[in-house]
């Protein structure tokens, strides 16, 4: 992601951390504290509420970016495997 209009200065943990949360929010459909206790898998001890300020403050940023990302209509699209009816006949492709 980035970061480089965003300020991190003042914060305690490092951008990667920040980065993290605030993506795994964005991006699954995860609560805080869900974020907040993968984060303690990992071994790095933050509190939701943490979470929330950095989603609050940096969110906008991040989501946008993650919107960007996304295919568009138009862009070439690629399939495997096709099936068509012709003269009301299944055919695989």
């Amino acid at each position: 992601m980035g970061s480089a209009s965003l300020s991190y200065k003042g914060h305690r943990y490092p951008v990667e951390v920040i980065s993290h949360c605030v993506w795994l929010y964005f991006r699954f459909p995860l609560s805080f504290r869900e974020v907040e206790e993968l984060m303690l898998e990992r071994g790095i001890v933050v509190s939701y509420e943490t979470v929330r300020r950095w989603c609050a403050k940096f969110g906008q940023a991040y989501a946008g970016a993650l919107r960007r990302r996304q295919p568009r209509p138009g862009d070439k699209w690629y399939l495997d495997e096709v099936f068509i009816k012709i003269n009301s006949e299944q055919k695989y492709l």
